[in-house]
């Protein structure tokens, strides 16, 4: 009872500590001036997300079974089959992401070298890194469909009727179908790097919107992922050390639908070592690859269930759905004026040039600090709960209740990069290389600034941010259900990951806030 107290004070002063706050204006272009403190808005959201645990532990009395959610098959229907399922459909989108992607490489190395006069830059950037992490989450994994090295992939086999990398009967090898077999330690720890990389990329190195270095970089990623799929088998490297394939199948996750194999015979001697249940394997892309095609099916679920599933999560997959939250925190802090006084605090005793470094450590720090953070409070849920799990076996456990926080801080941190600058495809369409070309008539498009106001996206962010805390509330109520002894122990163990939700909230808007609000008179 003492240490309930002790929780409930640090959050009751936590929360009202930051009315002393100020805010921030303005990377975003415009400002807007709130009719209130920025401080009553960090208040009232915080307090939402508090309010939302108790709705939740009262009406949410009972945990998930195995699958633990209705569902209903789309390819029932034979209109869905005969279109959007069809080969012709799905052959289609592999082409379309096949054209896109060489176009990106054509233009990098054959067009200007002027980032907004060249499409690459935008199309990587803005339409494919912003856009696709909304439609993974919101609609579905289509990356799964669409990823252009899985495709190229997938095209060379059937092309040249070959099995890439397979190893050859007689050899050592021949334990494994593949030329070598995936060391079990690596897990998930190959993407955690190439995300980690691409982060700083996205962050810190400054040459990653110039036309040319950004092909390169591609082609680089490109021949790690043909090689991976070629020495350790297509599923196994896009499920372990493929980056954005672990990412968006993570989002994905979120969505309305999954792919699922009802008879489960279809995983014995799965490559990715799936862990099905008795009513089916789940988005294991190796098995629907196998399955027969009446033991497929292509399920509408609700929203965000698909992160509540019972499943080992590994201590590579928790630093990992923690590294995303953390590299999409440091791109907005980043922004801020509090992290321009950091960089000019060290560039005024060090001398110039050392901005990319402070980004650097700052970088590999905020996620070091997010982790960090993430196991005190499990800690706390084990000192409260009682229950005999360990730390890190509740760390993993309860870690996909983050995604919908990083989802949600992606849309509020994103969205106008995706409305404003993402309007500059429109042009670059018509004259991809920069060569002065007008194709389809647009190449005279000016972007529109006003398309969406910083009041409009600070109440979106407000709006998002708030909900997705809301969701993880209820994820993270869920699993606590499942994982623990008792509706009372449930409950307790829950109190520091609202602690956690409620301090994220007010920190995620106050960042936001930086470059879009000033503070309203008192």
């Amino acid at each position: 009872m003492r240490t309930q107290k002790l929780l409930a004070a640090i959050l009751f002063a936590g929360v009202f500590g930051l009315m002393a706050q100020p805010a921030f204006a303005h990377g975003f272009g415009q400002t807007y001036t709130l009719p209130v403190p920025l401080s009553y808005f960090l208040v009232g959201a915080a307090a939402t997300v508090a309010l939302s645990f108790v709705v939740v532990g009262f009406f949410v009395q009972g945990g998930p079974a195995a699958s633990g959610y209705p569902v209903y098959n789309l390819l029932r229907l034979q209109w869905f089959k005969r279109s959007l399922a069809s080969p012709i459909f799905l052959g289609f989108l592999g082409a379309c992401s096949m054209f896109l992607f060489l176009l990106v490489f054509v233009t990098a190395f054959g067009g200007t070298n002027r980032p907004i006069e060249n499409i690459s830059p935008t199309f990587v950037w803005i339409i494919w890194w912003v856009g696709m992490g909304y439609v993974v989450a919101l609609l579905g994994n289509a990356w799964a469909l669409v990823n252009p090295w899985k495709v190229s992939y997938d095209w060379f086999e059937q092309v040249f009727g070959v099995k890439l990398g397979r190893a050859k009967k007689g050899k050592k090898s021949s334990r494994t179908p593949y030329i070598m077999r995936y060391p079990a330690n690596w897990d998930v720890w190959p993407a955690v790097a190439l995300f980690l990389l691409f982060a700083w990329l996205e962050n810190v190195y400054s040459g990653a919107a110039i036309p040319q270095k950004l092909g390169i970089l591609v082609l680089i990623y490109s021949l790690i992922t043909w090689g991976g799929m070629y020495l350790f088998g297509k599923h196994v490297w896009l499920s372990r050390g493929e980056a954005f394939s672990v990412l968006f199948g993570l989002f994905s996750r979120f969505s309305p639908t999954e792919a699922r194999v009802k008879d489960t015979r279809a995983c014995h001697g799965c490559e990715v070592e799936c862990s099905p249940t008795a009513e089916g394997c789940v988005d294991c892309y190796a098995c629907f690859e196998r399955a027969a095609p009446e033991q497929r099916e292509f399920n509408l679920r609700p929203f965000a269930v698909g992160l509540a599933r019972p499943g080992r999560v590994s201590t590579a997959m928790l630093v990992f759905v923690v590294l995303t939250l953390a590299t999409v925190t440091f791109d907005g802090l980043n922004e801020t004026s509090a992290w321009n006084s950091v960089q000019r605090f060290f560039q005024d005793r060090t001398g110039a040039g050392v901005a990319s470094v402070v980004d650097t450590v700052g970088l590999l720090a905020v996620p070091a600090a997010f982790v960090a953070v993430y196991f005190g409070f499990s800690w706390l849920m084990k000192r409260l709960s009682g229950t005999d799990a360990s730390v890190a076996e509740l760390a993993r456990v309860f870690v996909f209740s983050l995604v919908p926080i990083a989802l949600a801080y992606n849309v509020a941190h994103y969205i106008s990069l995706l409305a404003v600058q993402g309007q500059l495809i429109i042009p670059l369409v018509s004259d991809p290389f920069g060569f002065g070309w007008d194709l389809f008539g647009t190449a005279s498009y000016r972007v529109n600034l006003l398309v969406i106001n910083a009041k409009f996206l600070w109440f979106t962010s407000i709006a998002v941010i708030v909900l997705g805390h809301i969701i993880a509330v209820y994820l993270a109520h869920l699993v606590s259900l499942r994982q623990m002894e008792g509706r009372s122990s449930a409950l307790r163990s829950q109190y520091p990951m609202l602690l956690l939700m409620v301090g994220y909230t007010a920190t995620s808007l106050w960042i936001i806030a930086q470059p879009i609000v000033v503070v309203a008179s008192e």
